[in-house]
């Protein structure tokens, strides 16, 4: 790990965090947060122009011109780092490169993905590589609203049993108002879903359209009709650890017509610090046979929740408080429980029954 830097105050410094593709919507949260911590951001990305605006909304920000193209600019803009937060999408086209200059710098890599498939390839390709072991580093993909939340409740839910039948995880949004970059990896998923059954993850043609149901949320949602097998990455990251033969997730269908809208303008600002009025609330039961274990946690704008979701993990992870090196989910990592109540929730409730 990197060493801080003394600051002139005779303090010492927080290590500086890469931001790569930091001119996107979920990246200008992610800088915003890391200085409000005190952290270093450097912004990097192909754009220079861009990336130029972004340091404009934070004077004295360091940027640098990267392309995953390039292996050499890579590695100039991650020089100096403790870490890098990949929040560039494709993830297909940017997580291999970044992963891979990340092992070359010796040096934690994080990202924010909600492309399912990715996650998978991410989770395959790396997990039993020997370079991350010998680094001993951390790789942490989909540490985002998808990939994470649903995964530290699952491990809070399960608590103490060794295994379950079964992991629901339920997703509802009051509306959904898409980035450029969900659009993009919906055109890029073409249908297909996750699915993981019988201790088994696939992936489904999507040939045949997705069950449908009803699912009976907190407050203040109540019963909403929900769209079955919905390709979730929390899919993937809650198989990569706990013990279950079936995860089901779901998700309601009133925003799907915001996702599906060739008219949206992505998210709106409705507060000071650039959040979305957008209501989301996730929730998981774990059962095993007649037990079930029920938690949930309600929050506002799925983009803006990820930036103290990935901030938090590499604050952690620098500060030596991650459980484990390697290809880690968040649940897997950290104590579940102490960190979803470190996050800026409207309502967190993890009691189980």
């Amino acid at each position: 790990m990197m060493e801080t830097n003394d600051r002139p105050d005779g303090g010492r410094a927080k290590p500086v965090v890469a931001v790569f593709g930091a001119y996107g919507h979920t990246a200008r949260f992610v800088t915003a947060e890391l200085l409000e911590r005190g952290w270093t951001p450097v912004l990097s990305g192909r754009d220079a122009a861009k990336l130029e605006a972004a340091a404009a909304a934070h004077p004295g920000v360091e940027w640098r011109i990267a392309s995953v193209d390039v292996p050499a600019s890579l590695d100039r803009a991650l020089a100096g780092a403790a870490a890098v937060i990949n929040c560039a999408g494709p993830f297909g086209d940017t997580a291999p490169p970044l992963i891979e200059a990340a092992l070359r710098a010796g040096i934690h890599y994080l990202d924010v993905t909600g492309e399912t498939l990715v996650a998978i390839d991410t989770f395959d390709t790396y997990r039993d590589d020997p370079r991350v072991k010998e680094a001993g580093i951390v790789v942490a993909p989909v540490m985002a609203f998808y990939g994470a939340l649903g995964d530290l409740l699952a491990t809070v839910a399960i608590g103490d049993w060794p295994a379950a039948d079964e992991i629901s995880i339920a997703v509802a949004l009051d509306s959904w108002h898409p980035t450029r970059g969900t659009l993009l990896a919906a055109e890029r998923r073409a249908g297909r879903r996750v699915v993981f059954s019988e201790h088994h993850l696939q992936v489904l043609a999507g040939d045949e359209p997705p069950p449908r149901g009803t699912w009976t949320f907190p407050e203040p949602f109540g019963t909403q009709d929900v769209v079955g097998q919905f390709s979730n990455s929390d899919v993937v990251t809650i198989s990569h650890h706990l013990d279950t033969a079936r995860i089901n997730a779901f998700l309601n269908v009133a925003p799907l017509k915001d996702l599906g809208d060739p008219e949206t303008k992505g998210p709106q600002a409705a507060d000071a610090g650039g959040r979305s009025a957008q209501v989301f609330l996730v929730e998981v039961v774990v059962r095993r046979g007649d037990e079930q274990r029920r938690v949930a946690v309600r929050g506002r704008d799925i983009y803006a929740i990820t930036a103290p979701i990935v901030v938090e993990a590499t604050e952690r992870i620098l500060a030596g408080r991650g459980r484990a090196t390697g290809v880690v989910t968040a649940g897997e990592i950290f104590d579940a429980e102490d960190f979803l109540r470190s996050l800026p929730l409207d309502e967190v409730s993890l009691g189980n029954g």
